[in-house]
């Protein structure tokens, strides 16, 4: 038997006709970019996860650059964050001028150990940038409070958290400025890729609708209105004003959700907690059978509502464990096996091993077994009994 690791074919075969039906009325509208349905899905989006704007973009890793820029983060700028997470996110960090610092996570969570913020914190610190990791909530009230103490930017990496809740509430789980992906793979994933930023604050939002699109419009001139005040200026008085596409004030991006992505994520946020319950289903049968064998099971803080993104198993053998189940046809594997404080990357910035113990620890023990919500009882069950023939290996 073969057990994918993710099935996003099967996916899309449980609504196939409704997925399809909308892919087909934006071809037949040749409204391909922008519109009615992209602004639909960013309203709804946002209302379902507890914010008041959701500007769209076009994956995840444009989100956070989208939400750094917006803040003003850039050159000479320090933004804490993890070091076990998906590069994209202290990339994003880089790609804006300004200097990832990592710090470890917690041994049970996986999530940002917030005992370790403050001693992070310089004078260059402007943001804290955690990560909701393998749909598990961070403690996000201790996290806050060491924001708001320092006065420092709390933005969110929710790549692996759509449907999440912390202490009952998906809007629980927000920073000042919130980041999604859409990957065909995550809890939400598009037919395609994908991304949005989640904020209340409209100033913030106004500046990622104008970067998203080149640094133009109205949104760009305001923007740049905003930059000329702050330093104590007027405009310059030979500017070309206007407010189209062709007036661009900003250095921005070319960040748009396609409006077929659009049409698609909307018909899928319908389903949304069907499919976390379908994963969290999954989540506890694995729970049930293997409570009495070797592995260390995947924690659920009690703040938190896991969606179960990944379900990761650890277990000191686990590179041998993962290459026995790949030859038994299951998909698994070690998200991620090198931490980036030790990745080519960043080997600028001095970290070396030993420097995060937690996070190096669970790069070489966890590994992530499939927890699909369409996956079959029969697939899990042959899942369970690969892993109990082989937990003494």
């Amino acid at each position: 038997m073969n057990v994918q690791l993710m099935n996003v074919k099967r996916q899309h075969e449980m609504y196939a006709s409704e997925y399809e039906e909308a892919a087909l009325k934006v071809l037949r509208s040749g409204q391909y970019i922008g519109g009615a349905e992209v602004t639909a899905f960013e309203e709804e989006f946002a209302a379902y996860e507890g914010a008041k704007y959701g500007i769209s973009c076009a994956n995840g890793t444009d989100a956070i650059v989208l939400a750094l820029r917006a803040l003003g983060v850039g050159e000479g700028d320090e933004v804490i964050t993890v070091s076990w997470t998906f590069f994209a996110t202290a990339e994003s960090i880089s790609a804006v001028g300004a200097t990832p610092v990592f710090v470890d996570v917690c041994e049970d969570s996986y999530c940002m150990n917030p005992k370790l913020v403050e001693a992070a914190i310089t004078d260059k610190t402007k943001v804290v940038l955690p990560v909701h990791f393998y749909g598990q909530s961070c403690n996000m009230d201790e996290i806050r409070r060491i924001c708001k103490k320092h006065n420092l930017y709390l933005v969110i990496d929710c790549a692996q958290s759509t449907g999440t809740q912390y202490k009952g509430s998906r809007k629980d789980t927000l920073g000042d400025v919130s980041c999604f992906s859409f990957f065909p793979t995550k809890n939400l994933g598009a037919a395609g890729d994908g991304g949005i930023v989640l904020t209340d604050n409209e100033d913030i939002a106004r500046i990622c609708r104008s970067l998203k699109v080149h640094g133009s419009g109205e949104n760009g001139l305001w923007a740049l209105r905003q930059e000329y005040e702050k330093a104590g200026k007027s405009l310059p008085e030979n500017l070309p004003l206007g407010t189209t596409k062709h007036y661009n004030y900003l250095i921005g991006y070319n960040s748009r959700l396609d409006a077929i992505q659009a049409a698609i994520l909307r018909c899928k946020l319908l389903h949304m907690d069907e499919f976390v319950e379908g994963r969290r289903k999954r989540a506890d049968i694995y729970n049930e059978s293997l409570k009495s064998t070797g592995y260390t099971l995947p924690d659920e803080m009690e703040y938190s509502r896991h969606s179960y993104y990944i379900y990761a198993l650890k277990h000191d053998n686990a590179c041998e464990i993962v290459k026995i189940l790949q030859e038994k046809g299951i998909g698994c594997g070690t998200y991620y096996p090198v931490p980036l404080h030790l990745q080519g990357a960043f080997a600028k910035l001095g970290y070396k091993e030993g420097d995060l113990p937690v996070t190096e620890k669970l790069s070489k023990t966890t590994f992530a077994i499939p927890v699909f919500p369409e996956m079959t009882d029969e697939e899990q069950e042959y899942v369970i009994n690969a892993l109990k023939e082989i937990e003494n290996v």
